[in-house]
């Protein structure tokens, strides 16, 4: 009788792990998901008009994330850099509007006219917690 029992609390523990697993994935799945760009730019209204045409092109293939654009004011030696922020709604949807974008020969064109008013720093995804 003990061993029935503990075979079967055994199963339950393997069990209840599992769909925590589970849940925990799923929950990653659907967490916000936050693009951070880090860019060098020697003449940042250039390159607010350039992403205007970037965002244009995204709302032509039908992607509606909220794009940022923050400039580091107090950041001792990166004071003054610019950084992008899209947000996305899950890493589904991150994943999604890059494929879009990479078989997008107008967009592709932008990003290659973008390299004349800026160099990418660095290029982060974060999830929310």
């Amino acid at each position: 009788m003990l061993r029935k029992s503990s075979s079967t609390l055994v199963a339950l523990v393997v069990v209840v792990g599992m769909m925590l697993g589970m849940s925990q994935g799923a929950h990653a799945q659907k967490t916000t998901v936050l693009r951070v760009v880090r860019i060098q730019t020697d003449d940042v209204a250039a390159y607010l008009q350039g992403l205007e045409r970037g965002k244009s092109l995204m709302k032509k293939m039908g992607l509606t994330n909220n794009i940022r654009v923050w400039r580091a004011q107090f950041a001792g030696p990166d004071a003054g850099s610019v950084v992008v922020a899209i947000e996305y709604p899950d890493m589904a949807s991150f994943a999604a509007a890059e494929a879009k974008t990479s078989a997008d020969l107008d967009y592709q064109e932008w990003l290659k006219s973008m390299l004349k008013v800026r160099k990418v720093v660095s290029d982060s995804i974060y999830r929310e917690q």
